[in-house]
């Protein structure tokens, strides 16, 4: 009785756990581009990501603000461990940042 308490305990917090926390922040530098920053977290647990890997989240986060020339230009993943990594696909709580710019040089913005 008590085993089955703690799954549905660890189940529940699990569950409550798994929504994806992320972040976007962007800042135009001038009428036609900018640069952007976006985070997020995620869980894995046994290889799964909950609800996604925060990698892909932080990069499809920032390709929601919808501007043209999006460059990535510094990813960054905690933890990482390297060769070692595959220990992290146990059980992890990960963080991930991308940063970038986004829109034209003032030179080639587009003329309307």
């Amino acid at each position: 009785m008590g085993s089955q308490r703690s799954a549905r305990m660890l189940g529940l917090l699990l569950l409550l756990l798994s929504p994806a926390c992320t972040s976007l922040d962007v800042n135009a530098t001038s009428a036609s581009s900018g640069e952007y920053s976006s985070s997020a977290i995620a869980i894995t647990i046994f290889s799964f990501d909950l609800p996604s890997g925060a990698l892909e989240m932080a990069r499809n986060n920032a390709a929601d603000i919808g501007q043209p020339n999006l460059l990535v230009e510094r990813e960054t993943v905690f933890p990482y461990l390297g060769r070692l990594d595959w220990l992290l696909d146990i059980f992890s709580i990960r963080f991930a940042r991308v940063r970038g710019t986004w829109g034209y040089p003032p030179e080639d913005a587009p003329t309307r």
